[in-house]
Formats: structure tokens, sequence, C-alpha cells
């Protein structure tokens, strides 16, 4: 018998960047500095949290939307943040972590034929989400640069098509953070239309030097017609956990929670109550920009040292660079070359853009040990 050829629904996707360039650091005993996520441990508080949940029972299916304790702890820490309220019991939803609740979110509302707007360069798992539902991706360019929202730019693309417009701040991969002014001006975009948001705000507690993590929930006329989108993987440490939630108006949520019940159903019940007991002291999420500040600042100063020129890195745990100086190699063949013979792992960001657009700049996570970061900076000052 031979196995029948299979029409891919995602015919334009191979092996992601991250994958390659990971392999290729085990390969070379590179530091890898190019898949983002921290190589040192959570609060052991949180594990044991997760222990006492176990040891209690709390081994079974919880309800469909998470457990209730757990969402009402989420929606007093987004009113005491950002002063909105949203009603536990059918605006909060914990999912999978945030990449299922971006494609639950745009399963639930994107009809074959509805346009999303994407600002490049974007996290990779939005434009094949939108593609699973049927819609058409329109990607329109952060300013090349500074990574700024161009707001002419996303006003001339909304069409009647439009159904949602994703957005990302603190940004993954450019580090950018989005102003009072960038809010109230895509506030003011959205106003006239019909246009739906999806807010990735999974670096919500990663905004430096004294800046305030500008959500979408601050936002009425955002917030009304927003999915807000966070993480605590990225919050605690804890990123194969997979436990994230979702805030939206009622409505929203009911579309929502369709999908969701036959996408993952619920989320592991141990998790959550381990989640919620630890929640109970916000000092952690309080104090996370401030710890990796310390990191971004240990790093620059590193990185001030070689030929690179350092971009602004205003939130999340990601430092850009242009490789202007150093090489004369595209992105992803100096970001090769710099896992090979320098034995430092860094993502291209023109990976992150549809067409491949190369500026010559580069991405390093610094989410690490000190130690792995002053082993990282004592191979590249050789640059």
């Amino acid at each position: 018998m031979t196995t029948p050829t299979l029409t891919s629904r995602l015919p334009a996707v191979g092996t992601t960047i991250f994958s390659v360039m990971s392999a290729l650091a085990v390969q070379h005993k590179a530091v890898n500095l190019g898949q983002g996520f921290p190589d040192f441990a959570c609060d052991p508080a949180l594990v044991n949290h997760v222990t006492d949940a176990m040891q209690a029972g709390h081994n079974q299916y919880p309800p469909m939307p998470g457990i209730p304790q757990f969402r009402e702890a989420i929606a007093a820490k987004i009113e005491a943040l950002h002063g909105r309220t949203y009603r536990a019991a059918d605006e909060i939803t914990i999912t999978a972590g945030a990449t299922q609740a971006i494609i639950t979110a745009i399963l639930a509302v994107v009809h074959p034929g509805d346009e999303v707007i994407v600002l490049e360069p974007c996290y990779d798992s939005y434009v094949p989400n939108i593609v699973l539902a049927g819609g058409t991706a329109v990607r329109v360019p952060l300013t090349p640069g500074s990574f700024r929202p161009d707001f002419d730019a996303i006003a001339a693309a909304i069409t009647s098509k439009t159904r949602a417009i994703i957005i990302n701040s603190p940004h993954n991969p450019s580090a950018t953070v989005w102003t009072r002014q960038d809010m109230l001006r895509l506030q003011e975009i959205l106003a006239p239309t019909n246009v739906l948001l999806i807010s990735d705000e999974v670096y919500e507690h990663m905004v430096f030097d004294g800046a305030q993590h500008e959500s979408a929930a601050r936002y009425s006329g955002l917030a009304e017609r927003a999915f807000i989108v966070s993480s605590f993987g990225k919050t605690y440490h804890v990123t194969g956990w997979k436990v994230g939630y979702v805030a939206a108006p009622a409505s929203m949520t009911a579309e929502f929670r369709k999908v969701h019940q036959f996408n993952v159903f619920t989320v592991n019940t141990p998790m959550q109550y381990g989640l919620t007991a630890y929640m109970a002291d916000p000092t952690p999420y309080n104090n996370l920009s401030a710890f990796y500040q310390r990191k971004r600042d240990l790093f620059r100063a590193g990185l001030a040292k070689t030929r690179f020129k350092l971009l602004p890195s205003e939130g999340t745990y990601f430092q850009c660079v242009d490789i202007s100086n150093v090489s004369d190699l595209g992105e992803a063949d100096f970001c090769q070359w710099l896992t090979a013979e320098v034995g430092v792992a860094a993502i291209p960001l023109s990976a992150f853009y549809g067409n491949g657009f190369d500026q010559r700049v580069v991405r390093f996570c610094f989410a690490k040990q000190d130690a792995t970061l002053h082993a990282a900076l004592e191979r590249l000052k050789t640059l």
C-alpha cells in the first residue's frame, strides 16, 4: 500500500529558523543566544506550589475555561495594573500558552476571505494561523531601523475585508515598546471600523528604563474589541509549562471558548493551582523588569566593546544589533558563520519577514545566566 499524497495546508512552511539555529549551536558547541528561553531555574516556591496541588489531588480535568480562582487572580491583577475590570466567569480564559491563545482567537473570528493585518517583523506563528483560518495576511512593515509603527500605512491597509489586526508590545524580535501615543493613535484609527484587535502582550513585565507597559486593557476603545494575550511562561521563567490566558469582552470570549473547547479543551490542573497560589505575591512580576534590565545592561556593556551597532532594547529579553561594521554577509549567512566560527548563535531578523527582508540586523536573547552571557561576550569580543 502506498501512503496517499497530501496537499499541504501550509505549503510555504518548513523547519523554523529557531530549530535550524539551535541544531547548529549544538553541532558547533556554541553559546545559544538564538532561541528565546531562559537557561536558569524558576523560583523553587512555584514548583512547590505545583507539587502541593498534585499531592492535594488536583490531577483531573479542570473546568474548560480554567479554575475559577485562577481566573479571578488574573482579573484582579489586570485591574490592579491597568485599571480595567474583566469578569473572571466570562471574560478570562486559561490557555495552553500564548501561541494556542493566538491561533484560537484567529480561528474564532477569521472567516475565509477575511484579511488580518500583521506588522512585520512578527512572531512566526501569526501568518500560518491566519492561513489555517482561510484568511489572508496583510503585511505592513514597521519602520525599518526604528521598528516604530507606521500608522499611515496601517490605516491605508484597512479595507472592507479587514477582520483583525495583530500587535505585539513589548515587541519580539525588535525589543521596541509601544507608547501611550501609539496606543491612542491605533485607537483613533480603529474607532470607525469593526476591526478586532489581537494584542500579544507576553513580555508585559519586561519594560525598561522606567517606562510603562501600555496594555490594550488601558484604552476603552481598544479593550472593547481586543483579545489580550499573556504568558506565565515568560513571566515566571517556565516556558515549558505552556500556560497563558486571554482577556476579552464576554461576547468575544464566548466565541473564543467555542474553539478553545475543541482545540485543547482545557489546561493542566496542578499548574493552574500552583500558579494561583504563587500569584498571591505580586513581587516576582513587579520586579521582573529590574531583573532583566540588569541582564540587558550587562550584555550591552559587553557588546559595546565589539563593532556591532546596538539598537535600543526597550523591553522583552532581546537585543538587536546591526552587523554592517562586522561583516558583508547577509543576516542568515552571518548567523551561521557566527555560530560555526565564533561559537555564538543568534537569529536573523529576516526570518521574521515574509519576503526575507534583510536589513543587516540580528537578534540575541539575554534571558540567560550571567555565566552564559559572559561566555558569549568573551567569544564575541574578537569582533
